[in-house]
């Protein structure tokens, strides 16, 4: 599995420190919550972030756009050098015109698929999706409980991935438990937050338990 923490819980006031660290941690990917204060009500993190985890870290670094019409602002995300950008379809009038635009730019084209959004919404996009990232939680917040009428579609995503090539990605609520859980059902990577990484001590520790889902539990 690959794992990617979720740089909006970590501690900006150490910023690379904290990518330095999880790195050494054995983290595959940074993942950056890019929210607007429209299409969810928070407002996180922007190019400069990109910018500043990509300077300490030769991994590669995701922006996950949760913003209203995020074709208009990919360019933005494409300068400050993002490896994988996620579009919302709910967010897009033009979804498949904006992944075919990350892709021609050299870049993951990635989709986000929010909780109540059906695969029969997305299936037609998925042939130019490189990753499809399943959100268990309503975007815009750290901390919430996961939703479990999102299982079918995980497990649905999971035997289309065969077909399509992309990469799984579950994003919300990953606890230990649901890590291990969703590795069965035939996840990839999963973000991780506050669930499973930060504030739960030291990072490569944690990130080992991971791993070995039976170390998860000791």
């Amino acid at each position: 599995m690959e794992l990617y923490p979720s740089m909006m819980c970590a501690d900006f006031g150490t910023l690379a420190d904290e990518v330095r660290a999880l790195d050494a941690a054995g983290a595959d990917a940074f993942h950056c919550d890019i929210m607007d204060g429209c299409f969810v009500p928070n407002i996180t993190m922007g190019t400069n972030d990109i910018r500043a985890i990509k300077a300490a870290t030769n991994k590669p670094v995701d922006a996950h756009l949760m913003i209203i019409d995020p074709l208009a602002k990919l360019d933005l995300f494409i300068e400050a050098g993002a490896d994988i950008i996620y579009i919302h379809p709910e967010a897009e009038r033009f979804c498949a015109k904006a992944l075919l635009a990350i892709r021609a730019a050299g870049r993951k084209a990635g989709l986000a698929v929010n909780p109540e959004t059906p695969v029969s919404a997305v299936e037609e996009l998925l042939p130019l999706v490189d990753h499809l990232m399943v959100m268990t939680v309503s975007p815009g917040f750290a901390g919430q409980a996961f939703m479990e009428f999102t299982l079918p579609k995980i497990q649905r995503f999971a035997e289309l991935k065969g077909r399509f090539g992309y990469k799984l990605v579950i994003d919300g609520a990953c606890s230990p438990e649901r890590i291990a859980q969703l590795s069965e059902l035939g996840a990839d990577a999963f973000v991780l937050g506050t669930s499973a990484l930060f504030g739960k001590g030291d990072y490569a520790l944690s990130i080992e338990r991971l791993r070995q889902p039976a170390l998860a539990y000791a």
